[in-house]
């Protein structure tokens, strides 16, 4: 191609994604193709969160949601360019475990304003959640993109109390089928388990999720084995309670302990404080043979392991952490109190000097236990438990970012998990997780080098979200916006906090 020619595409649209490798959208399959307004981010370093690498001076070409050209490559003419010099330009950060707060003008824009452009919401307990799905979805709402869970299902009895939080209990095997036909039809994306289900409902709950074409994440069962978890076919495994125990030289014993607790329906906060000494004893039988089995196992299974450090850092150490006071005006009087409530009632009360300080000890254990997680190469996703007690929507993600560096990781490690993995989690990799040519645009800006600090992940500009530019300007507004909200009074379509791990009654 001359150099004319060249310069010719180059100043079109179409041009510009011929020059790009890349592709424009069309409405319909048959429809003509036509040039759309590029946005041009100038003078950035992209950074290539699978390898680490950092190439500097770059142009990204959006067009419509796609990224249509990086490099080194000349602004098309009538592009609006934005000179970004001296900012770092990553993918769109995912948090892989949240349960939303408040109405729409909370969460959605919290998470899209901290360069969340990906949620797995990990309850669905609430119609809205699958509302929030679909209208991001169609564009009628500003928000991430959201992968949303069926309703937790548990065995019987729960942990949970019906009247506070809708569970669909599973006895036995024909209910916890009847209970996959169910969530499939009202809309899941995927099925949630939860810790009491027995093996047989759970084991039913795996075939019929697969039958129906459901993938399953969640809680490793009481019942079941962190490796029978992983070879059945169960996508995640959430937190880290179930896998502490199954690399104990102990497992055994542990095991009988954990299958002798006793719980009536909504007793969280009993079976919450009979693990306790449980887990205390894994972790000081913590067996490096074991280990390598297990987390063999979930690595070649591709098991991923969301470890949510964040909501083991308040509830390990429950006396010594409290809602960051320059958060608090993005949370709700309510979800404020719900939180107190979750934390006095819940996990804080009638505890000895003894298991204070064992809980605090099992802090440091958990980042040890990461540490480990990583050095096996398991397959890491960043998440939160946003909805458990101080956690606010987005920030908390920087959070989880930090205790995973933290434990051992290091910032590209830490990213990926937020990234990377994410995207190939959801079958995704073709359009999400990294800065490419065809990609969607969902992408964040950062002042500074997120692999040389993690911490700089904070340090937000710009974010891009499916080809939209949020500015820093209308960043401040959507905070701005989301104080207001937190004022009002709540609504019938507000999600209460709570999360997995602790929620709130209602008089």
């Amino acid at each position: 191609m001359n150099s004319s020619r060249r310069q010719f595409l180059a100043r079109t649209a179409a041009g510009a994604a011929v020059l790009a490798g890349g592709t424009f959208t069309t409405t319909s399959a048959h429809a003509l193709v036509k040039p759309t307004k590029i946005t041009a981010l100038t003078n950035v370093t992209v950074i290539d969160v699978a390898t680490g690498r950092r190439d500097h001076r770059q142009t990204v070409l959006i067009s419509g949601e796609r990224i249509i050209g990086v490099g080194r490559i000349p602004v098309p003419r009538g592009a609006v360019e934005l000179d970004l010099t001296g900012k770092y330009v990553i993918p769109g950060l995912a948090d892989m475990h949240v349960h939303s707060l408040g109405d729409e003008h909370v969460s959605p824009p919290l998470y899209l304003a901290n360069g969340l452009t990906t949620v797995r919401e990990m309850a669905g307990t609430n119609p809205t959640l699958y509302d929030w799905r679909d209208r991001i979805a169609a564009g009628a709402l500003l928000g991430p993109r959201m992968v949303v869970a069926s309703n937790i299902i548990d065995g019987d009895p729960t942990l949970w109390d019906p009247n506070l939080i809708k569970v669909i209990v599973a006895g036995d095997a024909a209910a916890a089928r009847a209970a996959v036909r169910q969530v499939k039809a009202e809309g899941a994306d995927f099925v949630k388990v939860y810790s009491r289900l027995s093996r047989e409902a759970w084991l039913a709950v795996i075939d019929e999720a697969r039958k129906v074409g459901l993938t399953v994440h969640g809680h490793g069962p009481d019942e079941v084995t962190s490796k029978e978890v992983s070879n059945a076919g169960q996508r995640s495994i959430e937190h880290i309670h179930s896998l502490g125990l199954a690399v104990s030289t102990r497992e055994a014993e542990v095991r009988r302990m954990l299958l002798a607790i006793k719980v009536s329906t909504g007793d969280y906060n009993s079976w919450f404080r009979q693990l306790h000494p449980i887990e205390w004893i894994a972790a000081n039988t913590y067996s490096p043979a074991r280990a390598a089995d297990v987390f063999g196992t979930l690595r070649r299974n591709r098991t991923r392991v969301t470890p949510t450090l964040t909501m083991h850092n308040v509830l390990d150490q429950i006396d010594y952490t409290q809602l960051d006071p320059n958060l608090a005006k993005y949370m709700s009087e309510e979800s404020i109190g719900t939180y107190d409530y979750v934390i006095q009632n819940l996990y804080g009360g009638n505890r000895s000097a003894e298991e204070i300080s064992h809980q605090k000890q099992m802090w440091a254990w958990r980042q040890r236990f990461v540490r480990e997680l990583f050095a096996h190469d398991v397959p890491i996703m960043a998440g939160t438990d946003t909805g458990t007690p101080y956690s606010v929507p987005g920030f908390a993600l920087h959070d989880e970012l930090e205790h995973l560096v933290g434990a051992g990781a290091t910032p590209r490690q830490a990213l990926y998990a937020a990234t990377v993995e994410p995207a190939k989690f959801l079958g995704m990799s073709a359009d999400l997780g990294s800065v490419e040519p065809r990609k969607i645009a969902d992408l964040v800006v950062l002042d500074a080098d997120p692999l040389t600090d993690i911490r700089n992940s904070r340090k937000i500009h710009t974010v891009v979200t499916r080809g939209r530019v949020i500015s820093p300007a209308q960043r401040r507004r959507m905070l701005a916006d989301v104080e207001t909200a937190v004022k009002q009074p709540p609504t019938a379509a507000t999600i209460a906090a709570g999360g997995c791990c602790g929620s709130k009654p209602t008089h």
